[in-house]
């Protein structure tokens, strides 16, 4: 017999919760944030509504299915199944989070609050909900088929991610390494810069833009669903051991970036989530190129 669909909640502590965890109680954390001059009243009506859609959410999933609920912190130890549909109620930024541990299930986005959020991934309202559950299943249902990037270690360490993935130092120090093409046969240039970052169509609204608008650069940024990934090299020093000659480029479906750690220690993290980064030392390499699954972002 078929196990019935699962509806997995995706959401994150909101900034009320944090000033709690941090302050113990209201009182405390309005004092807090009185004293330098803010006021604790807008974080808990954000809040609220947070709670609110959450209930809402809850409500609409189908009584014949299952439901859980995970918080973003629990990701990296929570078992996604085949059968499940992943609702993601919050930020554009919690859907990026959540898509490096799926493997192909439908994703719905829930913006909790319009108007405060782009809405790139989270493009719905709660009250849409019971109705994308439906399409999530559905013969032939809409989804946007989003391009990710992964890294892989030459030890199968595997990183994926949905924006962009960096390499390069961890704290403010000069990362060394030898950067170059899968293809090639040399070891690549030497370099001495603060990273590495190789980012997709979805991320091109965020930090691979920001690099993209700074190198002036003439390559058409890719759209989400483009399999298409930009790179580029922070800061790279020239010097007698180190080369500046590839500090940007293109990769397409099957082509890899090869980077080969010259330094003690690299990390290696998707989306911003440095505390679930790869951590690579000397003479390790790393393979950087689309991946082979997609986000499946219900339209």
């Amino acid at each position: 017999m078929s196990l019935a669909p699962r509806a997995v909640l995706v959401h994150r502590r909101t900034e009320y919760e944090e000033l709690l965890t941090r302050h113990g109680t209201h009182g405390q954390a309005a004092f807090f944030l009185s004293s330098r001059g803010r006021s604790i009243d807008e974080l808990l009506r954000r809040h609220d509504r947070v709670q609110q859609a959450l209930q809402e959410v809850a409500a609409a999933v189908p009584l014949t299915w299952r439901s859980s609920r995970v918080e973003r912190a629990d990701l990296d130890r929570f078992l996604f199944a085949p059968q499940d549909v992943v609702v993601v109620v919050g930020q554009d930024g919690l859907v990026a989070n959540t898509a490096k541990y799926l493997s192909g299930q439908p994703v719905v986005g829930i913006d909790t609050d319009p108007g405060r959020n782009a809405g790139i991934l989270v493009r719905h309202r709660c009250h849409d909900t019971a109705a994308l559950l439906r399409a999530a299943i559905a013969a032939g249902g809409r989804a946007d088929e989003l391009t990710m990037v992964e890294a892989v270690a030459d030890d199968t360490q595997r990183i994926l991610a949905l924006n962009e993935i960096y390499l390069g130092p961890p704290g403010h120090q000069t990362a060394r390494y030898r950067l170059g093409s899968d293809t090639e046969n040399g070891p690549g240039e030497a370099q001495a810069s603060s990273g590495v970052l190789v980012g997709t169509g979805t991320g091109a609204t965020g930090w691979l833009r920001s690099l993209w608008l700074e190198r002036s650069s003439t390559t058409e940024l890719p759209t989400p669903c483009d399999p298409r990934l930009l790179w580029f090299v922070r800061e790279a020093w020239p010097s007698p051991a180190t080369g500046t000659t590839r500090v940007a480029g293109e990769l397409g479906r099957g082509q890899k970036l090869r980077l080969t750690v010259e330094s003690d220690r690299i990390v290696v993290f998707g989306d911003g989530m440095e505390a679930d980064a790869l951590e690579l030392t000397w003479g390790q390499s790393v393979r950087v190129g689309i991946a082979g699954t997609t986000l499946r972002l219900v339209t």
